[in-house]
């Protein structure tokens, strides 16, 4: 039985996150009848996170076992010949038979981009959050530095998926502006429920005046998912990248 990690990428607008769902298309369902005809048999894939309906990906990890014996590099081009235009397998290759997905991953890296501009652009549409309002580049750049480090993050999280511990770590949350696109770029070990639209929701609060870049410490330290920013919509979130160990990890930076 081989253990196959698929590098994939995919517009989650149509879709209803990553995860099965009992009534709605998923992006990991669609995934899995494609796999499931092509190897003949039944596949059940394990992601490297939950996005959520709408959120994109421009780097997606997911593994699955099999005993079909289709060549490793003839997978992608198999598996696209039966997924939609809006999923693609990129890469695949064999990984050690104890290799997750999710339980394998280092970090993660999520970006969220912001179209602020008075017009909105009909070809942004759900690839964007688009913000009409005036934002300040420069206060947000240094709420968003404000968030790396070791902290308690449940101030910037929704209730969802149970976890032992809110704390992670954010190895950089960096902000750039090139013209109207506003790009916000978060790394860490581990993300809680909808914590990267969280940050997003407070670093715009700051780009607008409503807190103060160097209050955020406190408020997380205060723990309180009211003192915070609203969590932003899904359309401007995508995965961007994904660390491994070996063979995996070297697929996944191709």
């Amino acid at each position: 039985m081989r253990n196959i990690a698929l590098r994939l990428s995919y517009d989650g607008t149509n879709y209803h996150g990553w995860q099965v769902q009992k009534t709605d298309i998923t992006v990991a369902e669609t995934v899995e009848k494609a796999l499931s005809v092509i190897c003949e048999h039944p596949v059940k894939v394990v992601g490297c996170g939950r996005t959520d309906a709408g959120v994109h990906a421009l780097r997606y990890c997911c593994n699955f076992k099999t005993d079909c014996r289709i060549p490793i590099e003839r997978i992608p081009l198999a598996v696209n010949s039966r997924l939609p235009d809006d999923i693609a397998a990129v890469d695949a290759v064999q990984a050690p038979e104890d290799f997750n997905s999710i339980l394998s991953c280092e970090k993660k890296e999520y970006i969220y981009k912001i179209h602020n501009s008075r017009i909105k652009d009909p070809f942004l549409t759900n690839r964007v959050c688009f913000y009409p309002s005036k934002l300040d580049a420069e206060r947000m750049k240094r709420a968003a530095r404000a968030f790396e480090g070791t902290h308690d993050f449940r101030a910037v999280r929704s209730v969802g998926t149970e976890t032992k511990t809110t704390v992670r770590t954010i190895y950089w949350c960096e902000l750039e502006q090139t013209g109207e696109l506003i790009t916000m770029r978060v790394c860490a070990n581990g993300f809680l429920y909808n914590m990267v639209r969280a940050i997003m929701g407070t670093v715009v609060y700051a780009g607008l005046g409503k807190l103060e870049p160097e209050s955020i410490p406190d408020l997380l330290k205060a723990g309180d998912r009211r003192l915070t920013g609203p969590t932003m919509p899904p359309q401007g979130l995508y995965m961007s990248r994904v660390w491994y160990d070996g063979a995996v990890g070297e697929m996944m930076m191709r």
